[in-house]
This record gives C-alpha cells, structure tokens and sequence, in this order.
C-alpha cells in the first residue's frame, strides 16, 4: 500500500531534536501518590508504562496543573488542595519546557498547599499565574483541548463531542491559529446578518400597512382639519372676550379715580379752616402754661415748707422720747443696785457651799487588780474564740469548694440530660412520635426491673467523631435507635406489655458470648487508607454494643479515607466487602456460583441523629459523684452550725467581761469628772463674786443722767421757735397759690367757648376724611379687578401684531362677541367625527412612517456590509478549512487502511450557519456494513478507542502545538487492533513534523515494533524502589538493579 504523502514542514527542530515548549523534564514532590519524582521524556513518542494504581494519570494531572489547568477539566477532584499526598501540608510541580534553542530552559513551577493556595515560579522567581499563561500561550500549548490533552477521566468525553465541538477542538489544535478567530466572527456576523434580514423584512411589512392605513384616513383628516379651524376660529374669539371684559374695567378705575381727586379737594379746604379757628386756642393754651408753671412753683414752695415743719416736728418728738428715756433710766439704776447687793450676799453663800462640797468629796482609789484579772479572762476568751473562727473559716472553704463542685455536677449533668433531649427530639422527628412517653415510663418504673434496662439505643451510644456518626447511622437500621433493650425475659415482656402503646421495638439481649473478629490494620489495609473499623468508632455499655455488633455485622464494616475512594477497586481484594469513605458506601457482594465480585456505591448522607455525642457512663459517674457531695455538704454544714453555736457561747463570755470592766472604768471617770466640776465651779462664782463687787457707784450715775435731760430740753425749745416762722412763711405761699390758680380756671373758661365753635367745623372734616377713604378703597377694588382682569386676559392671550388684526375683525362689544363664538363653535359641532383622535393618529404614523424609511435604509446598507464582510472571510476561511480537513481526512483514511478497515473525516457545512459547521468522523470495522458517523450508538468502547487515537494520529504532523498527551486510549481494544494502532503512532513518531507525544498505557504487547522515536517511561513504586532508582539512573544495567532489590529484600 502506499504510504501518505508528506506534508509540508511546518516546525524546525533543534539539534537536541526537541520543538520550542517540548517538555524536558518533569519533577514532582508530594504529588498525589509520589513522594518525589523526576522524569526525562523524550522528544517524539513516550510510552509512560506502569500497572494500575502506580501514578501515570498522577503524572498526566502534573503537567495539566502544571502548566496552567484547573482541576475540573482532569475530571477528577475540584480543588488542588486534593492533589497534595495524603498525610503532606504541601507539594510542588517543575516542569521544564525546551525554548527557542537548545541553551534556553524555560522553568515553571507550582507549588500548592492542602488548603488550596497556588504560587507560580517562572526560572525560579515567583511571578503571577498570568504571566505563566502568556508563556504557555506562546507555545500554543493547550491543556483544555481534547484533541492535544485527552486524560483517562475525560476519554469518553472526547467520543461525546459533537461535530460542531470537534471542529472548534481541531481548529484550535492543528493549522492556520487564525482559523477558530475567522470562525468565530463568521458566527457573529452571520447571526448579526439574520438578524437584520429580519429586521428589514419585519419593518418593510409595518412600513406598507402603515401607509395603506394613512391613505384610507386622508378624507376623515381633512373633516378634522375643517373643524379643527372652526374651533381655532371660536379660540381666537374667546381670547378677545377677557380684553373686551378688561376695556370695561378699565373706564370704571378711572371714574373711580376723578372721585378720589374730588374727595380730596374737599378734605384739603376742611382742613384750611380748621387751622384758622386752631390759631386762637392754641395762643390761649400758651398763656395759661405760663399762669400754670408759676403756680407749681408756689406750690413747690408750699411743699419745702410742709417738709421742713415735718421734720422739726419729728425732731422735737424724738427729742421727747429720749428726754423720757432718761428718766426710766434713772429709775432702773436705782433697782439695779439693789438687786446687785442681793446677787452678791447670795454669791458668797454659793460660793461657801461649794468649798464644804469639796472638801465633803472622799478620796478615789483604782481596783487596779480587779482590772488585771478582768484583762487576763478576756485575753484567754479571744485566744479561744479566735481558734473556733480559724476551724469555721477552714470548715467554710471546704464547704463552699464542695458547693462549688456540686454545681458543676449539677450542671454537667443537666447538660448531658439535655443533650439525651435533643437526641429524643431528634427519633421524634424521624418517626418515633411517642419516644418522650417510652422514655419517662422506663425512668419512673426502673426500680421494678431485675437487670439493667437500656434505651433508647440512640442515647446509650456515644460517637466522638461526626463522619463516624453518619456512618453508624447510615449502617444500622433506624427501628434499632428507638429500641430498648433488656437482659431478662420477665423485663422483656413487662417493656412489651406497657411500651406497646409508644409503638417502640423491645429487644432482649441473652449474652451468648459471640466473639468479634479481632481488631487488626494490616500493612495492606493501611497503603489503601484503611485506618479503623465501625465497631471501635463508639463506646456504648455491653449489652448494647454487642446487639448492634450482632445484628448488622459492624465488626465487618471498615472505615476509609480519601485515598481508600481513590482505590476502592483494590479493597475487595483484601477480602473487604463493606467500607466507608469520606464520600462513598461501598458494599461488595460475592456470587456463589461464579465467586465474580459485585459492588454498589452509595454517597454518605449526613447524621440527622448524632446532634451531639452522649456518655451514659459519664452521667451515671456524674449522679453517683451527685450524691456523694450532697452528703459532704450536709456533714460539713452542720459542723460549721456547731462550731457557730460554740464561738457564739464564748463571744457572750467575752461580752459580759468587757461590760464589766467598763461598768468600772466607769465609774472611776464619774468620780474625776465630778471632783473637777466642783472645782472649776467654785472658781466660776469668785470671779462672778468679784466682778458684782466692782461695779460703778449709783450716785456718780443719776448726775450724769440729769445732766443730759437738760441738753435735750434746750434742744427741743430751739426746734418749736423754728416751727413758728414756718408757719407764718406757709401761710403767704398759700393765698400767692389761690390767687394764680383762679387765673388759670378764667382762661379754661374761655378755652371750652372756642372749642364750641371749631366742633361743627371738624365734623364737616371728618366726613370729607370718610369719603375720601371710601373712594381710595374703591379705586384699590378697581384696580384689583382691573389688574386681574389684565392678567386674566393675558393668560389667556398675549395681544400680538396678528393678534390685534384678527381682534379688528371681530365684534367690539362683549354681547356680539359671545354671540359670534357661540355659532362659530356650532358649525364646528355640526360636523360629525367617528374617531376624534384620527388626526393625532395619522400625524404620529406619519411620523412613524418616515423613522422607520430611514431606519430600514440604514438596515438594508448595514445588511450589504455585513454580506460583503461574510464574503470576504468565508473566501479566506472556508478554502483553508477545507484543505485542512482533506489533509485530516487522507492520513485518516490511509490510516485506517493499514487497520484492513474504513474510514473518512469530511467537513459538514452548512452556507450561511457558520456555528453548524463540523467535522464528521465516519468508520466501519466490517467489510459488509456502511460507513457510520463515530458515536456511541453505533460502534462499541474498543472501535471508538481506536478511532479516536488514528484521528489524533492524524492531527500529528499538522498540528502546531509543542507536545500531546493520551491517557489509556488503548483500554477496550483487541490485541490486534491495539498492535495496528502502535504501529501507527510509531510511524507518525517517526515524521519530522510530529510533536511529543505522550501515550499511558498499563501494558504493552509483546514483539512490538519499536524506532528510535520512542521513548520508554517505566513507572515503579513500593517500599524498596528507591534505591534501585538510584542505581538505574545513573545508568547501571538491569542486573545490577535486579541484584540491589535481592539484597533489600533480604
């Protein structure tokens, strides 16, 4: 057969046979299953060869995430915290890529940490990821596209792709990189013209019927236009009425005014008059102020004088007084020294008495023993009360230390009795409506059963860990946690007889001395994460535990973590039918005709009854530590009570003896304080007595006394002369006063005959005031109206040059105008209308009519652009594609050839629906079928497997990414199908346009043909691989390595 023409070269490689961004080296550190790695592909073909479980996907993921990838596309965990090795905080990824000559080593590298953080190195220096993915994209290297990166997980995700997607993946991977960018503006721009043919359909519809609706309306617009100027007509009329109405306004403001002028020329010669006649009053006026100011002189005078009379009046009254004072007080001078020779005889008789009293005083004497003793016994009594305290204090903190630890007791235990609440609650909930009633009926009749009574069973487990809850809870049937169970028949069927009302089971537990499987991990168990088992995740009393061990088989069900998920296929092999992991349930079943090994996989629901843990045993310890405490506190209470009672008894001593010693201090200073008393008594009345004795004579007194009452006389008959010429000086300024007061009452006289004549006069000016006021309020009320009158006509019509015209052919008179507007608005109403709006209606479609002409213009030259624009890059795209698709569709062909079957990669087009454009893959494996378009339906695991791999193979020397990776392609095929594939890609290898390629495979087949394009990559782990790793790498042969291991093994 002859071989596929050769394409033309596209990427020159180097010396070292390595394309630009071709991975040279590959390093790994606490990466999934490995704990360090360092890998050296070569530059066309690698096999990465290993069994099952060894980490060749782990080194597919590492160059995904290496090298820009997210998690989702590997299709396997979310996050890349999971990608961290089990056990590690950290772990990082190095990947060298080959640049643009052999000297240039571009390093990346990504550390990342189990709490999902990411930090990019570029050639050692941390750099941001963008900047890492504009590296990537130079090379054109694309981890998300199926056709260049296709891991294990997302294999069957490549046979799902539709034609149209398999063209978007082949642009991108293979040929002109401006083909997907042509593509995807043939997309927009050909919906963007569907949508304005569209458009200029739509609007060139609405454009017709509006203008065939306008032409029908043409005569019933013209009736409305008639009308229409009719009314106008009538409008313009009724804009002359409130300036006729405002002319008439005006004429009766100005009548107003020419009677306010009037008015006021009456007001001005009333005025005139009634100056004159003022003239005279007022002279008269003047004159009788002079009269009247002379007279208030007078009476001034008049009023010193009375003033000046008062005061020697007072002065020779005050005088009188203390002339009478004198004499009383010669007269008490005289009592008082009779009444002072009285004080001083009784002075010194008190004076004596208190000398005898004195001298009467016996003599004091201290009981200074007495108090001695006193002292002593009160001295012993503190000492012994001071004892009794220390034993009350020291009795008082054990006592409240044990109080204190009652309450925490109590509250412990009253939480742990909540919790039991809680979880009682939570049965209730799921079903067991009557759970609260079973549970109190079992408390109160307790003392009635033989044996220990547990349940529910919910309440007597205690599970320290929440995953480990959900999957006890998950693995043990639901009637169990709302049973109860016994250890004797009789209280077996006294539970069944009175709980059968709460629909709550009753089991009996016999203790049969059923054994357990022993607890034991081994080696195996531990390497697939196996870390504990259900039956020792729990603490539970006996009885109970050995129910639940029993009945569903817990000490066979085993506890996983994620790494156990990861390699749930290698558990059964240990003989392990039921596990749990953090995610999954998996139970294992196996057939007992065959031995084949059946599994179902059920996720893990979260605990709904393990709302918190519950130790029984911690809250029988609590009620017994309860009891015991009660009773310390009642025994240390009443030793505090008697201790009370005895230092009470010696306070009461201590008391009384210090009562009595104070009774006696006492009296000792009753008897100093008296002595003193006496003495300064007796002091007290010699100074008194003394003082009475020097007191001035009676005699010497009275003179003094006389003498002053002389002076005073003389004074008082000085004063009564002065009052003498005041008197007579009152008198003269009296009559001056009467004389200029009936002058003033002559000119009153003549004041009130002058007023007389001016009041007619003043009348007749206050009615020319009034009807002067009167007319100034009606030109304001004239004015008013003539101003609102003004506005009113202004808000209605400004009056204009045409204004004023139209106004001129109008009637002058208000009653002819309103007659001309009423029959004017008559002929309007006269013409008949079907639709008023009609004229509205035909301006706004006319309107209409004219924006959307222009609209639809600018459409149809939008839509020519557009066209033009499709033409222009479908003639660019198009040819391309279509040469790239035959170049695809004749490696395929010929490929399939070689395989002894058929095959055709043609391109589905569509004209203008550029996003239905795609690639169909059609292939027969028999000679006597159709060719059929590659899918699901039509061609099983093994024939899509082949198919996919001699389509990537055909992608090989047209594709310009640096470097492919297919993960297990070969899983499903036949041997002779998987040997024609290996065959292909080793030629493909073997082209000078081939990129590297990475194929994973768990095996290969014997007596392959290899070229010195392949690259082996043997991947081996377990417990003594490191050091024969060593040794191969430094280049030792496969003996010595093999006698290494033999060593190590021993």
């Amino acid at each position: 057969m002859a071989e596929p023409r050769a394409k033309r070269p596209k990427i020159t490689r180097g010396e070292d046979d390595y394309m630009p961004g071709s991975i040279t080296e590959i390093e790994l550190h606490n990466f999934m299953t490995f704990d360090k790695l360092k890998c050296i592909p070569g530059s066309r073909l690698n096999l990465v060869i290993g069994p099952n479980g060894s980490g060749k996907s782990s080194l597919v993921c590492a160059i995904a995430l290496g090298l820009g990838g997210e998690p989702q596309l590997l299709g396997r965990a979310t996050s890349v915290g999971a990608y961290v090795k089990r056990g590690e905080t950290s772990a990082h990824i190095k990947i060298t890529l080959r640049g643009n000559t052999r000297e240039e080593n571009i390093i990346i590298m990504r550390k990342i940490d189990a709490r999902n953080k990411s930090e990019w190195l570029y050639n050692g220096k941390v750099v941001p990821k963008k900047e890492v993915t504009e590296i990537i994209q130079r090379f054109n290297i694309q981890v998300n596209n199926l056709t260049q990166f296709l891991p294990q997980d997302r294999v069957c995700e490549f046979a799902k792709l539709t034609p149209v997607q398999l063209l978007e993946e082949t642009e991108k991977a293979v040929g002109d990189p401006q083909l997907p960018i042509q593509h995807r503006e043939l997309i927009e721009i050909s919906k963007k013209v569907k949508r304005i043919e569209q458009a200029v359909e739509k609007n060139g519809e609405t454009l017709n019927q509006m203008k065939a609706l306008n032409a029908e309306q043409e005569k019933d617009v013209e009736r409305v236009r008639q009308r229409d100027e009719l009314l106008a007509k009538a409008e313009t009329m009724k804009k002359k009425l409130p300036w006729l109405k405002y002319d008439m306004k005006k004429s009766e403001y100005m009548e107003a005014k020419e009677k306010e002028k009037d008015s006021k020329k009456k007001l001005d010669d009333a005025a005139r008059i009634l100056n004159d006649l003022q003239e005279p009053i007022e002279k008269k006026r003047k004159e009788k102020a002079i009269w009247e100011s002379r007279n208030k002189q007078v009476g001034k005078l008049i009023n010193g004088n009375a003033s000046k009379r008062r005061e020697l009046l007072e002065k020779e009254d005050r005088l009188g007084v203390q002339v009478q004072g004198k004499y009383k007080q010669m007269e008490d001078s005289r009592r008082e020294e009779e009444s002072r020779q009285q004080e001083i005889l009784r002075g010194k008789e008190d004076l004596a008495a208190a000398e005898r009293e004195l001298e009467n005083l016996p003599p004091s004497a201290l009981p200074t023993d007495e108090l001695k003793r006193l002292g002593y016994q009160i001295v012993e009594l503190g000492g012994s009360a001071n004892a009794k305290r220390a034993q009350k204090s020291e009795k008082d903190k054990h006592l409240s230390e044990k109080k204190a630890s009652l309450h925490a007791c109590l509250h412990k235990l009253k939480e742990m009795e909540s919790a039991s609440s809680k979880l009682l609650l939570a049965l209730k909930n799921t079903g067991a409506h009557k759970i609260f009633e079973a549970y109190n009926w079992m408390k109160e009749h307790r003392h009635e059963f033989n044996k220990e009574v547990y349940g529910p069973v919910l309440l007597e487990v205690n599970v320290s860990d929440r995953r480990h809850a959900a999957y006890l809870e998950g693995h043990v049937a639901h009637y169990v946690w709302k049973s109860f169970i016994t250890q004797d028949s009789r209280d077996r069927d006294l539970l069944v007889r009175n709980l059968k009302s709460f629909d709550v089971p009753v089991l009996n537990y016999v203790g049969n001395g059923s054994r357990q499987e022993p607890f034991h991990i081994s080696e195996e168990m531990s390497a697939l994460g196996i870390y504990s088992r259900l039956d020792q995740v729990f603490d539970a009393p006996t009885a109970v535990k050995e129910v639940l061990i029993g009945q569903f088989g817990l000490d066979r069900s085993y506890i996983g973590s994620q790494q156990t998920d990861q390699k749930a296929d290698l558990v059964s092999k240990l003989g392990i039918l039921d596990f749990w992991t953090p995610e999954n349930h998996y139970r294992c079943s196996v057939s007992r005709y065959g031995g084949h090994v059946s599994s179902s996989v059920e996720p893990v629901d979260r605990s709904k009854l393990f709302l918190c843990g519950l130790d029984t045993g911690e809250i029988e310890r609590l009620k017994s530590n309860k009891i015991e405490l009660e009773e310390s506190v009642a025994t240390l209470q009443e030793s505090v009570r008697l201790l009370q009672i005895e230092q009470s008894q010696i306070e009461d001593e201590e008391a009384k003896l210090h009562k009595r010693r104070e009774e006696i201090q006492k009296n000792i200073t009753n008897e100093k304080r008296r002595r003193r008393d006496l003495e300064k008594r007796i002091e007290q009345r010699k100074v008194k007595l003394a003082n009475m004795e020097k007191a001035d004579d009676v005699d010497t007194t009275m003179a003094k006394l006389k003498e002053h009452v002389a002076k005073l006389n003389i004074e008082r008959f000085h004063s009564v002369l002065e009052l003498k010429v005041l008197l007579v000086e009152a008198v003269s300024f009296k009559q001056s006063f009467i004389e200029q007061h009936m002058v003033g009452i002559e000119f009153d006289a003549q004041i009130r005959e002058m007023e007389v004549n001016i009041k007619q006069h003043e009348k007749s000016a206050l009615q020319a005031t009034l009807q002067l006021d009167e007319s100034k309020k009606e030109v304001e009320v004239c004015r008013q109206q003539l101003s609102a009158a003004k506005n009113h006509a202004e808000s209605i019509a400004m009056i204009t040059s045409e204004l004023q015209r139209a106004f001129l052919e109008m009637p002058t008179t208000i009653e002819d105008l309103e007659a001309a507007i009423e029959e004017t608005a008559s002929q309007a109403n006269s013409i008949l209308l079907l639709n008023h709006n009609i004229l509205k209606e035909y301006e706004d479609r006319q309107h209409k009519i004219e924006a959307m002409a222009t609209k639809l213009e600018e459409d149809k030259a939008e839509l020519m652009r557009c066209i033009a624009e499709v033409d222009n890059l479908k003639e660019t795209w198009l040819p391309t594609l279509r040469n790239l698709v035959a170049q695809i569709n004749e490696t395929f062909s010929w490929n399939f050839q070689e395989m002894a079957v058929a095959g055709e990669v043609s391109l589905d087009e569509h004209d203008m629906d550029f996003d239905q454009f795609g690639i169909l893959i059609k292939v027969k494996f028999r000679q006597a079928g159709q060719l059929q378009v590659l899918s699901a339906h039509h061609q099983s695991g093994g024939e899509r497997s082949v198919s996919t791999i001699l389509y990537l193979v055909s992608l090989q020397d047209l594709t310009n990414c640096p470097f492919r990776v297919v993960d297990e392609i070969n899983q499903g095929m036949d041997p002779i199908n998987e040997r024609k594939m290996f065959q292909q890609l080793v030629r493909a290898a073997s082209q000078p346009n081939t990129p590297q390629c990475f194929l994973l495979t768990p095996k290969l087949l014997p007596d392959l043909e290899y070229s010195e394009a392949c690259t082996l990559l043997n991947i081996m782990t377990g417990p003594w691989i490191e050091q024969p790793a060593e040794v191969w790498s430094s280049g030792d042969c496969w003996g010595n390595v093999m006698g290494l291991v033999g060593k190590s093994q021993c």
